[in-house]
């Protein structure tokens, strides 16, 4: 009998066909830990599974991975759903993954922590990028369902305590797959257009799936880039978001965001109250203090008489002229004491005294002689007197 020769991909084939036809490989729960998990730029996933005796090839394809609320990592234990076949190309068995669930949490429960931890380390949650509420708010744009109970809550609240502040609605939704886009897209749209100066975006209590449009990504980023500061109203006050974290105040419920948003107009008029009440208060005291004042200068002397006043400046301006002038005869006559004694000083130091005694100066070259030295015979001299002078020839020179 003639044995007959296959294909390695006919091979393949058959065995896919094997596997695939066997209900028992189409529907499998696995629970293993994840390992060379990789994350191609086609959006599959690549991983095994492995436990104590062996490990699984795993993929998972981009459709099925976009449902994933959490980012798969090594060593994280989970139970992995779907159906085992061959790979005709590699003849290898693996399973094509089509849900992922964490072991002993609950995805969201690790989505949300992965999602908190990873934001947390960008800065998103400091403290100095939050911004402070306006004390008085002129415009409020509320980002919720307009058919909630909880809008309808905000608006009484509101209206309530401030109607001052014009509230603008701007309607989500705020559960299912389109929420989250829509609600980071209608912050945007307030900041980009300026509609008010305070937001507050949330909905009212329910499940964690209920509220998981406020924990994805998109409604963090763009809470953490808006201009206009943002209070955060997700559930109730045990329910704790993503976006409670990153916006600049979080409010326990939406009816406590319209509280922290407005100040309460009752409590405003009695400060308005009490401040006109003091103010009254100064303006009276001040007033009396002013009577107290035009009394004063009404009894005083210069308004009384005001030419006994001038009067009186009168005389004390004569004393002060008479005063300066016996001053400025001391100091006139102290000085003309000093001109003559340094006249004085001076004459008897002049030159010509010394000649009106008798004596001459000799000069030759107009340097004084001083000494017999200087002269020898045949120079000309000029001889000073005290009244007149003369010129004279040197004939003969004696030393000593």
């Amino acid at each position: 009998m003639e044995q007959r020769i296959y294909d390695v991909s006919q091979i393949n084939e058959y065995l896919r066909l094997r596997f695939d036809e066997d209900p028992f490989l189409n529907n499998l729960f696995i629970r293993g830990e994840i390992s060379n998990y990789k994350l191609y730029p086609s959006g599959h996933h690549y991983f095994s599974l492995k436990d104590s005796g062996g490990a699984i090839r795993c993929v998972m394809f981009k459709g099925n991975a976009f449902r994933l609320r959490f980012r798969p990592e090594n060593g994280m234990k989970v139970i992995a759903s779907g159906r085992i076949s061959v790979f005709p190309r590699d003849g290898a068995y693996q399973l094509y993954c089509t849900g992922l669930t964490p072991e002993g949490v609950g995805d969201l429960h690790l989505a949300f922590e992965q999602l908190k931890t990873r934001l947390s380390k960008e800065g998103l949650f400091l403290a100095e990028r939050k911004k402070s509420l306006p004390k008085y708010p002129h415009r409020i744009a509320l980002i919720t369902s307009s058919a909630g109970a909880a809008v309808r809550d905000m608006l009484r609240i509101l209206r309530k305590r401030y109607p001052l502040c014009k509230v603008m609605i701007l309607p989500v939704r705020v559960q299912g797959e389109q929420a989250a886009a829509e609600i980071a897209g209608a912050i945007r749209y307030a900041n980009r257009h300026r509609l008010a100066d305070l937001i507050i975006t949330g909905r009212g209590g329910g499940s964690i799936e209920d509220l998981w449009a406020f924990n994805e990504e998109p409604v963090a980023y763009a809470i953490s880039e808006s201009e206009i500061p943002v209070i955060s109203a997700v559930g109730h006050e045990p329910d704790v978001t993503i976006s409670d974290f990153v916006a600049d105040l979080r409010a326990a419920t939406p009816s406590n965001a319209a509280e922290l948003a407005v100040p309460d107009q009752i409590e405003l008029r009695q400060q308005l109250l009490g401040k006109y009440s003091l103010l009254q208060t100064l303006i009276t005291k001040r007033l009396k203090q002013e009577r107290q004042r035009v009394l004063a200068l009404s009894q005083s002397r210069c308004l009384k008489s005001p030419l006994n006043y001038i009067q009186d400046r009168r005389l004390q301006l004569d004393h002060i002229l008479s005063r300066l002038s016996a001053a400025s005869i001391r100091t006139v006559g102290s000085h003309k004491q000093r001109f003559i004694r340094a006249t004085a000083k001076l004459d008897a130091m002049s030159p010509l005294k010394v000649l009106s005694r008798g004596f001459a100066v000799a000069s030759k070259e107009n340097q004084i002689i001083r000494s017999v030295s200087q002269l020898e015979p045949g120079d000309h001299i000029l001889l000073r007197f005290a009244d007149g002078q003369a010129y004279s020839e040197i004939r003969e020179v004696h030393h000593g």
